[in-house]
């Protein structure tokens, strides 16, 4: 959809027609052009695609095929569409963005990230934030973070995922001891994984840039899709797809990089916190 709504969007001001003479056009609201074009609303049916390629004079057969095609893809449910009810509103968008990415970039101060949680620190996760849910949501959540973890065996596009955690994130004991040793354990076989970059900002390096809260950074196979940067909050989710947003994430990113401990001393680190639960 967002692939769709960029070319779209861009027949759309090379033929010279504002969003309101869209709107009119299909007869219905601006807001529901501009959500189409950003790729947040459902696709245009076919004959309504026809009509604007038409409409902007957009000639060239293999292009519009090419439109037609990926909306065709885009009307096409999700494989997190089994679980829908049981996920917030809108994380659905979060999901299809992650499923659809070559590379996730994270930071966070509060928790491991549903990637590289394991069964037992994810379903302590669900059960502590959110208290009084059925056993059987918490189940069907856990359930669907671990699907979600399939995409780290993806090899076609490849994905790769780079996280940068706080250290208050490994002192912060999440269920028993034998749970947090598990997770650490199972950073460490992160680690050792080609596509997996992990590294710890320890205590020892102060304040950092990271102190307003988790991020993340979504790239994608295709050159022409935008990066987009997702920040989930208590007020809701945030998709920032501005440029000036996502360079100035880019830059907090690279900042972390920096302030953090490298792989190799991370895993040292890692090693030393283990031990320490022993």
């Amino acid at each position: 959809m967002r692939r769709l709504g960029s070319e779209l969007r861009k027949l759309r001001e090379n033929a010279g027609y504002t969003i309101e003479q869209i709107a009119e056009h299909l007869e219905c609201s601006p807001s529901r052009v501009s959500r189409i074009e950003t790729g947040k609303a459902q696709p245009p049916k076919q004959r309504e695609l026809r009509a604007l390629l038409e409409l902007f004079d957009a000639t060239d057969d293999h292009a519009r095929d090419a439109l037609l095609q990926l909306a065709r893809e885009a009307a096409q449910p999700g494989w997190y569409n089994e679980f829908q009810e049981v996920f917030p509103p809108h994380f659905g968008s979060y999901i299809g963005l992650e499923s659809e990415a070559a590379e996730l970039r994270h930071f966070d101060n509060q928790l491991v990230h549903g990637l590289l949680q394991t069964p037992d620190y994810a379903c302590e996760v669900l059960r502590t934030t959110l208290p009084g849910e059925a056993p059987k949501t918490i189940d069907r959540l856990l359930q669907l973070r671990l699907a979600r973890q399939k995409v780290l065996d993806r090899t076609a596009p490849p994905f790769s995922l780079w996280v940068i955690l706080d250290e208050n994130v490994l002192q912060r004991r999440i269920g028993d001891v034998h749970v947090m040793r598990k997770q650490v354990r199972h950073l460490l076989e992160a680690i050792d994984t080609p596509n997996i970059t992990v590294q710890v900002l320890p205590f020892s390096k102060g304040a950092h840039i990271g102190l307003d809260g988790p991020f993340s950074l979504l790239g994608f196979p295709d050159p022409t899709d935008p990066d987009v940067v997702y920040v989930e909050s208590q007020a809701g989710n945030a998709y920032l797809e501005q440029p000036h947003q996502v360079s100035r994430m880019n830059t907090k990113f690279n900042l972390l990089v920096a302030s953090a401990l490298d792989p190799r001393e991370t895993a040292s680190f890692l090693r030393s916190i283990e031990k320490e639960m022993q």
